[in-house]
């Protein structure tokens, strides 16, 4: 599906958007045939709406279907955006920084560069929250799927790499360049011919357990050595932008 297509979807939208980018297995580097469209971003209510008594529509979700492929768009108003962005949250600065954007503005540029301080040391507990997450569900899964696996190795890695670099990078073919792991092109490989539900015969749970808590440990001592600040410090220019952004759309 072209951008083209995607760009679409997020024209047809009822609130201006300040950006909106591809999320997901196209993100990460490893889409399959059958991978959904996952677009993210954040719009923009007008005052009129927000300070008045009915309930403001924080997030808007769409899914739709088309030509066999779900699109799903999720948005969050720029208030509830620029707040996640104060927290521990990897998602969003994926989102944020991700390189295929499908809708653009000045301000998102501008976002992009005040994220950069957001960025903080203990963002390492998503990274580590996800992967446990994704390597419960690998081993449970009878034959084992490839897809929660690729997303263990994926999080893991982007994990390190920030906590050494500063810098947010979530495709794992592109991670793999840095660490040139030598299972990576294999698995990933397994997952583009497959598909969404692709499995790993006689996958070695054992080996793979190893390297993940290799990995894992790896991540922790980053953390330790990691050079990033301790709290967020963009929110004075977060709330500047934020107010201008909605007098604007206003």
């Amino acid at each position: 599906m072209s951008l083209q297509q995607l760009s679409k979807i997020v024209s047809n939208q009822p609130y201006p958007l300040l950006f909106a980018t591809v999320s997901g297995a196209h993100l990460y580097g490893f889409p399959s045939p059958d991978s959904d469209y996952d677009l993210r971003g954040s719009h923009i209510l007008p005052v009129q709406e927000f300070i008045g008594l009915n309930e403001v529509r924080e997030t808007i979700e769409v899914s739709e279907v088309q030509n066999s492929l779900e699109l799903d768009l999720v948005t969050h108003d720029i208030k509830k955006f620029f707040e996640m962005l104060l927290k521990k949250n990897g998602y969003v600065l994926e989102q944020l920084y991700s390189p295929i954007v499908v809708h653009t503005t000045p301000e998102h540029e501008e976002l992009k560069a005040i994220a950069k301080h957001c960025i903080t040391r203990y963002h390492v507990y998503h990274y580590l929250g996800f992967a446990q997450t994704q390597w419960k569900l690998f081993e449970k899964e009878h034959p084992n799927r490839v897809k929660p696996l690729l997303y263990v190795y994926r999080v893991l890695l982007t994990g390190i790499y920030l906590m050494r670099t500063g810098v947010i990078e979530a495709n794992l073919v592109n991670l793999n360049e840095e660490f040139k792991l030598s299972y990576i092109p294999y698995l990933v490989a397994r997952k583009l011919e497959g598909g969404e539900r692709s499995f790993l015969e006689n996958a070695d749970v054992s080996f793979h357990k190893l390297e993940c808590d290799r990995l894992r440990n790896e991540l922790e001592i980053a953390f330790k050595e990691s050079t990033l600040p301790e709290s967020p410090s963009a929110k004075n220019e977060l709330n500047d932008l934020l107010v201008r952004v909605r007098i604007k759309a206003s």
